[in-house]
């Protein structure tokens, strides 16, 4: 048994040195798409790392009570929850006021909390800018400060009153912005708006005649049980504010997620390729093994156990690349603080992502592993491919083909199976693009109230859709390459044949560069519809769609691009001299 894991020890570390270039594809086929998976699992642990260390740093309340009645009615109802079972502590309550607040010639909603210089022991604001509040000056939420473009020193109207920016700050008592829950007085409609802070003896003047609210901020001896707690109606949860941070990530883990499955069925795909190459490379070695005694399973053992540790390789990598990525290309939100990367990525994270390499490599490398273990020796030795499958349709309709056509559609009908893994590629990739060029086209405003600013959730959804583009861009000119590769490496000597037999080497060249483009032409063609369905699927509202104009240039696009891939390699490849591939022929 030993023995035979030392020969396999061998042969995996004599495979790695001797082939690094297809390891390193097979690495980066992989890797991209754990890191695109990890990627979408972490802005979970961004909204949820980041709201909790903003609650530590901050002190947040674990319950906000804020009454729907107003003035002294809202204060007679808080009055006995300071004292309810289970509370430990409080601040408050403090008046609020729902206004609105223009700046730079922009109006919102604004929710107006009034506050006292003195700190409190529950939910203390940190100034990230500037100073806390002070009669006649206004502190602002620092995320809605971001998207008004306000800046410490600036000066902003609210409700008509002019008041200096001191500073800015967050909380973690009330969701950033734009969910702060702005609403009329005595209703339940929220909407959007943000957040500021002003001293208490100016709140009343701002409001004028508009009746003052007032909000109660509680700790609890149990902060797990806030959700089930019954103290009072109109109350909000930590939980649910950290929900609510949560969603501002919705539409980018989407894209991630999704786009992770696509990745998957390149990485597949490019994986598959990657590894039908390296077994051509392989066959006369199986055969040697096999007639030194080696059998079926010794034999996918030598395999597998490479593309096993390759997986495992790029889990690793893509775990670590997407996790401290995730906080550089989707940034967290102005409006919290900390950083997700103080910790490592969570058990089940690490679990899905090692799991997702480890299904891409056996998925990918299972079928052409057990064909090469089942293999005859014989067969093996001579290094054969399998022979096409003759039709009588199919030889009258190749008398009348042109000779590069000819010659194309006969090395797809050798290899059919890496025809259609050029299939699966053009088809996914092309899904994506159009998926993406379509949710870009997508015009999204966000109502203030008075002002249409951009929606940050559709801006970090935009973020995460350029990330996923450019891995999609390079995982599918990997695969691109990788296939011409392989059409090359395998039709060496079919050429030769065909150019002994009267073939001229631009009939050749041209015809290996067919063999890739005939079968990407119907993944093109079912890309497109599958492209805007996937879009129409995950929508929850109402899509734009592309321009037939569009549609038409990216698909000419993808063609023209895999034609330009595969062409100059495979003029290269007919350069050989007819003679030394014949004789590089085993006997």
């Amino acid at each position: 048994m030993s023995g035979r894991l030392l020969l396999v020890c061998r042969l995996l570390m004599r495979d790695l040195r001797r082939r690094r270039t297809e390891t390193v594809l097979l690495l980066a086929a992989i890797t991209a798409a754990t890191a695109t998976l990890t990627l979408g699992l972490a802005l979970n642990e961004i909204a949820h790392r980041s709201y909790q260390q903003t609650r530590t740093a901050t002190a947040g309340p674990d319950v906000i009570v804020t009454p729907r009645a107003t003035s002294q009615a809202a204060l007679d109802e808080l009055a006995s929850m300071t004292t309810a079972a289970g509370v430990t502590d409080h601040s408050g309550p403090f008046p609020i006021a729902y206004l609105t607040m223009t700046a730079h010639g922009r109006s919102a909603h604004v929710v107006v909390e009034g506050r006292d210089d003195a700190p409190v022991s529950v939910d203390r604001p940190a100034v990230t800018d500037g100073t806390w509040v002070r009669p006649g000056g206004v502190v602002v939420e620092r995320f809605f400060a971001d998207a008004l473009g306000i800046r410490t020193g600036d000066t902003v109207s609210v409700d008509g009153h002019p008041l200096r920016v001191i500073g800015t700050a967050v909380t973690a008592a009330r969701a950033t912005y734009p969910y702060a829950r702005w609403h009329y007085p005595n209703s339940v409609l929220v909407e959007r708006g943000g957040l500021v802070w002003v001293d208490r003896s100016d709140i009343a003047t701002l409001a004028g005649s508009q009746p003052l609210s007032y909000t109660l901020n509680l700790k609890l001896a149990d902060p797990a049980a806030s959700s089930t707690y019954t103290v009072g109606p109109h109350l909000t949860t930590w939980q649910e504010i950290g929900h609510l941070n949560g969603r501002l990530y919705s539409d980018a883990r989407m894209v991630l997620l999704v786009g992770s499955w696509l990745l998957n069925g390149l990485a597949l795909a490019g994986v598959a390729g990657i590894v039908a190459g390296r077994i051509i490379g392989q066959r006369r070695r199986v055969g040697l093994l096999k007639a030194a005694g080696a059998g079926p399973a010794m034999i996918a053992a030598v395999h597998l156990a490479e593309y096993l540790v390759i997986g495992l390789t790029a889990a690793v990598t893509g775990l670590a690349a997407g996790w401290f990525a995730a906080p550089v290309l989707i940034r967290p939100s102005a409006g919290l603080i900390g950083s997700v990367n103080a910790q490592p990525p969570g058990l089940r994270t690490a679990i899905a992502v090692t799991a997702l390499a480890l299904t891409i490599a056996v998925a990918a490398t299972l079928v052409p592993v057990v064909r090469a273990a089942t293999t005859s020796t014989v067969h093996a030795l001579a290094d054969a491919a399998t022979p096409p499958r003759r039709r009588r349709w199919r030889i009258w309709l190749s008398r009348r083909l042109p000779t590069a056509l000819l010659i194309g559609v006969r090395i797809n009908a050798r290899r059919p199976r890496r025809a259609r893994l050029v299939t699966v590629n053009t088809l996914i990739t092309t899904t994506a693009l159009v998926a993406i060029l379509t949710v870009n086209t997508q015009v999204v405003q966000f109502d203030l109230g008075y002002t249409e600013l951009a929606n940050p959730r559709v801006e970090r959804g935009e973020q995460a859709t350029l990330v996923l583009a450019v891995v999609l861009c390079i995982l599918a000119l990997i695969n691109a390459v990788v296939s011409t590769w392989t059409a090359v490496l395998d039709a060496r000597q079919p050429l030769a044949v065909a150019r002994a037999l009267g073939a001229t080497p631009a009939q050749a060249g041209v015809g290996l560069a067919l063999a890739q483009l005939l079968p990407a032409i119907p993944g093109v063609a079912v890309g497109i519809p599958a492209g805007i369905g996937l879009v129409a699927s995950v929508s929850t509202g109402e899509v734009q769609y592309l321009p037939g104009s569009w549609l038409l240039a990216t698909a000419l696009g993808v063609l023209l691009a895999i034609a330009a891939l595969t062409t100059i390699p495979a003029m290269v490849a007919t350069r050989r001299p007819v003679v030394d591939t014949l004789q590089s022929v085993p006997t």
